[in-house]
Parts: C-alpha cells; sequence; structure tokens
C-alpha cells in the first residue's frame, strides 16, 4: 500500500521503519528537512518537507495515490487539519494522534464527524497497559484477545520455581492446568518450544489462556497474583492522570509525586481522590518518608528516560511490590531491558502496535481479518488473532493435518463463547477468533500459517 505518514518524531520514525518492512511504499512529511532526509535515507521512503496540513505538501507526497495517510506530528489539531485535508485531497483512510485529555471524552465525536479511520492515544492506552499490569502483578505484560476474554502473559521463572526443569508437556499432567506455553524468551532468543522443551530458571515464558485459568496456574507455582492495593507514581503528567482514573475507579489507592506546583493543584481538581504529594520524586528522604518501602507497587512515569530508570533501579532495592518504567526513547532498549526495572512500557511501541495492527487489516483476504496483533520482544515474534471468514481454505481440517511452517503454534480458538485449547483433532470453523503465535512475521492471514 501507499501510506504517507505526517510527522517524523520517535513515533514516526518507528512507524517508517516497520510499514517499510512490511513492503509498503513510504511517503514521510515533516517541516524538519534534516529529519525527513534521515528518514528517507534510512528506510528507502520518500521525503516531502513542508507543513502536513497544506494541500500542496500532500500533493506533493502523493495523498492522490495514498492509501492510508497517518499523522503524528507534536500537535494534535495538526494532526486532525492533516487527516481532514487528506480526506479531502485523497479520499484515503487516515488515523491521528490526539493525546489531549481534553479530546479524550470526544474521540467517538470527532472520529465520526471528520471521518477518521482511527484515533490513537498514546498515554491512555499506556495507561490501561499499565493497569492490567497491576491488577496481574506476576505478570511482565499482558496481552488481550477476544476483547479481554484470552490473555497472553510473560512471566519470568524465578529460582526454585517449580517450572524450573520441568517439560512443557508435563504441566498439564503434573499441575492441572489448562494454559499453553507458546513462547519462551532465553536471553536473547526466542523459542517457539513443542512438549519436549524444558523450561530453566531465569527463562521469560509467555502463556495464553483465560483470566481465570491463568489465575489458577500462578497459584499453582505459587506466585502471587492478587491485584495491588496502593500504588505511588513518579510524574503527574497524562499517563499519571489517565492510570490512575483507572485505578481509584478499581478501589486501588493512588500516591502521586509531582514537582510542579501548578500541575499538583490541577491534578488534585481532576483527582480528588488521589493523594497528590508537591516535591521532587528524585528525593530519597520524600520517598522514604511517603512510604515506597511499603508500597504494592511502584511506577515512574516521569518524562525523563534516565530519571525513570535510576527511580525503578532505587525502588526495586527498596520494595518487594511491582515496579514499572516507562522509557520514550528506544535506541537503547537492549541496555535497558538487560536491568531489573519490572515491567517496562514503551509509549512509542504501543503506539505503533496498533497502527500496524490496522494497516494489516486493511491487507484482509477474503479467508480471515486480523483482528488483534502485538510484538513479542520488539520485533522478534508476533501474536495474531484471526477471524476465520467463509472463503477459509482451513475450515473443517483437523489441526494435525495442517502442514504448518516452523517455529509457529495455534494457542487458542475461542467459539460460541467457549475458550478452546487446542488439540491434534480440533477444526478450525466460520466464525472462530484464533490466535497464533510465531517468529514468522508479517502474517495477513489465517492462511499463511501452512508451509504452502
Amino acid at each position: 500500500m501507499n501510506i504517507i505518514i505526517v510527522g517524523c518524531g520517535k513515533v514516526g520514525c518507528t512507524l517508517a521503519e516497520q510499514l517499510s518492512q512490511e513492503g509498503h511504499d513510504i511517503s514521510v512529511i515533516d517541516i524538519n528537512e534534516q529529519l525527513v532526509e534521515d528518514i528517507s535515507c534510512s528506510f528507502d521512503a520518500m521525503g516531502v518537507a513542508g507543513n502536513g496540513a497544506s494541500y500542496s505538501t500532500q500533493m506533493e507526497a502523493g495523498i492522490e495515490k495514498a492509501h492510508l495517510l497517518i499523522a503524528v506530528t507534536g500537535s494534535d489539531e495538526l494532526n486532525l487539519l492533516c487527516c481532514l485535508i487528506a480526506r479531502k485531497a485523497g479520499n484515503c483512510k487516515t488515523i491521528a494522534r490526539v493525546r489531549n485529555p481534553i479530546y479524550n471524552e470526544e474521540v467517538g465525536f470527532i472520529k465520526g464527524e471528520l471521518g477518521l479511520s482511527m484515533i490513537i492515544n498514546p498515554e491512555y492506552e499506556t495507561a490501561c497497559e499499565i493497569s492490567r499490569l497491576l491488577r496481574f502483578p506476576s505478570a511482565i505484560d499482558i496481552n488481550l484477545f477476544n476483547k479481554g476474554r484470552v490473555e497472553l502473559l510473560n512471566f519470568k521463572v524465578e529460582e526454585s520455581s517449580v517450572l524450573h526443569d520441568m517439560k512443557i508437556k508435563e504441566i498439564h499432567s503434573k499441575l492441572k492446568c489448562d494454559i499453553l506455553v507458546c513462547v519462551i524468551e532465553r536471553g536473547e532468543e526466542v523459542i517457539i518450544p513443542n512438549g519436549e522443551f524444558i523450561i530453566k530458571e531465569h527463562d521469560i515464558v509467555s502463556v495464553i489462556a483465560s483470566h481465570k485459568k491463568a489465575t489458577e496456574f500462578f497459584v499453582k507455582i505459587g506466585v502471587v497474583n492478587n491485584p495491588v492495593k496502593d500504588t505511588m507514581l513518579i510524574g503527574g503528567g497524562d499517563i499519571s492522570y489517565y492510570l490512575s482514573q483507572q485505578l481509584l475507579k478499581n478501589g486501588i489507592n493512588v500516591k502521586i509525586v509531582e514537582e510542579n506546583r501548578k500541575r499538583c493543584e490541577e491534578l488534585t481538581e481532576l483527582l480528588p481522590k488521589a493523594m497528590i504529594i508537591h516535591g521532587d520524586g528524585t528525593d530519597k528522604e520524600l520517598l522514604m518518608e511517603e512510604g515506597i518501602t511499603e508500597t504494592e507497587s511502584f511506577a515512574s512515569l516521569t518524562g525523563i528516560d534516565e530519571e525513570n530508570v535510576l527511580l525503578s533501579l532505587y525502588a526495586r532495592s527498596k520494595t518487594r511490590g511491582k515496579i514499572i518504567t516507562k522509557v520514550n526513547r528506544i535506541k537503547f532498549d537492549e541496555v535497558i531491558d538487560s536491568l531489573n526495572l519490572g515491567s517496562i512500557v514503551y509509549p512509542k511501541y504501543i503506539t505503533s502496535q496498533y497502527i500496524l495492527q490496522y494497516v494489516r487489516a486493511m491487507n484482509n483476504s477474503i479467508g480471515s481479518n486480523v483482528e488483534t496483533l502485538y510484538k513479542i520482544k520488539k520485533d522478534k515474534a508476533e501474536a495474531l488473532e484471526f477471524c476465520v471468514n467463509e472463503g477459509s481454505k482451513l475450515i473443517g481440517v483437523s489441526l494435525e493435518k495442517l502442514d504448518l511452517k516452523p517455529n509457529l503454534i495455534i494457542c487458542s480458538i475461542y467459539r460460541n463463547g467457549e475458550i478452546i485449547t487446542p488439540k491434534g483433532q480440533d477444526c478450525i470453523q466460520k466464525g472462530d477468533h484464533v490466535v497464533v503465535v510465531t517468529t514468522n512475521m508479517r502474517l495477513h492471514d489465517l492462511s499463511d500459517i501452512l508451509r504452502s
């Protein structure tokens, strides 16, 4: 497809990289000539220096032939205007990044009236991800399928865990758990395991199951999985605001430490049930006074990555609670991942992941639709949910007879309200929601899981 990206910041650069890898023709627009040149050279994209809301600039970028325009500049209003111009000039699909909380309650109206295909709010989506993690603190990461009915949870195998030295095929017989292990991360290696694979301590294991069955599994392996009762958030930005709204609704006590007095006053009005503390989040004495040693969870959500990393390392030394670290810059992700920072959230990746999911869905074939898409270990594996349509050639064929590509596993089938852990005799039917995990990247249709 021909895709135009307006805005060459961190998100725009990430999108240009991922979409060019998917084989799309990319054009980028930004007022910064150097950024345009850098992205054009790095990802073989066409670059146009100019105002993305300008009709002539969009025409120069090829809006008349474009299938999709994605506006991810630093201005919500500019993004919306870019999409409005694109709809009139090229009649293409449009996606806008809109971050201001003022617009969050009006997303449906804005999307409908301006004819947008999608509105993405990185801070809100990041807050949703953190909220899920605090409800299930044993997990490093949680991804949802079938509108939340099926969960993909990543967790680290601790020393002395009952899973250490256990074969995957023994989990069902020894623990009596109806879960499916779909990915093992061992160091930098990402493995789609078979039943003979032996789990080791320090492995990061991904399991897929319903929430109830996943909870039963964590209980049996001796991992505490009760939602946290309280949290300490460092930084009073939009993520903290959205997150606090969700946590307070669920009865979780929230304490926010914010350095800017004016912002503290705003948060006090917006979040009357939260405790707002005016102070420097890097002040160790302040953190000790406010109970960092007793808190059940701690999230460093300032706008400075280095500060977030240091705060999380300090919190790790003072509390056994859940630690969450927000990271904006993604160039040093391998170094950051090697540190003991608990769950790391990357708003830029979350944004690009949602947009990439939509782009895959635009390429839907007759056989199936891409409903959900998640990246595992950045770009080393993918988890996809497909909705099976009448034209799929996989319908009615038992799974054991399918000639599947290597490094691929069918993890879950959702059918008429029932979650099925797939076995060889099971067949895919029309209307099923099928979850697949694979290291074979860029699947667009369920039939792509086959060798030929």
